[in-house]
């Protein structure tokens, strides 16, 4: 698969890049993709939720009614679930949302996502990436000409590359 090769004011310059067929021209695995973003999404969870149960409720023990003759139900302190202030049956305790997934799936993710966006021709190659002096304005200018304003991008920037 080749890929025109424009310059940092959106024309091109008349040459292509040669993608490699390795990890542009797979078949993609939509499956291994949305395995890999679960599991992106699941390890940004803290996982901190907490709700204090039975034993951790501040308050006495001791019996708050008799046990039988008062038509209500039996209840052993004021830490019961059943009464207001009381502890949370089977709240939420903290605990790690993230799972493992393998190398080899991963890699298959990564390489399905680069295939399915070089497809869709979203893969733009521009030469000479560079600036001066770090300059936000330019940057701007930059992404208007590659028509990049509006879109989310990912940038991958590499110091040498053979043509």
């Amino acid at each position: 698969m080749e890929v025109k090769v424009l310059d940092i004011n959106g024309k091109e310059t008349g040459r292509t890049v040669t993608l490699s067929d390795s990890v542009f021209a797979i078949e993609p695995n939509k499956h291994a993709v949305y395995l890999d973003v679960k599991q992106y999404l699941a390890n940004q969870r803290q996982g901190t939720h907490k709700a204090k149960e039975r034993a951790e409720v501040t308050g006495s023990t001791r019996k708050i009614k008799k046990q039988k003759g008062t038509g209500t139900a039996r209840a052993g302190s004021v830490k019961n679930p059943l009464f207001k202030g009381g502890g949370t049956v089977f709240g939420p305790r903290p605990r790690s949302y993230s799972f493992k997934l393998n190398k080899g799936l991963k890699r298959l993710a990564r390489k399905s996502a680069l295939t399915l966006k070089a497809q869709e021709s979203n893969l733009v190659v521009v030469e000479n990436f560079e600036f001066e002096a770090p300059s936000t304005k330019k940057f701007i200018n930059v992404l208007k000409a590659l028509g990049l304003d509006i879109k989310k991008s990912l940038f991958i920037i590499v110091t040498k590359v053979k043509f």
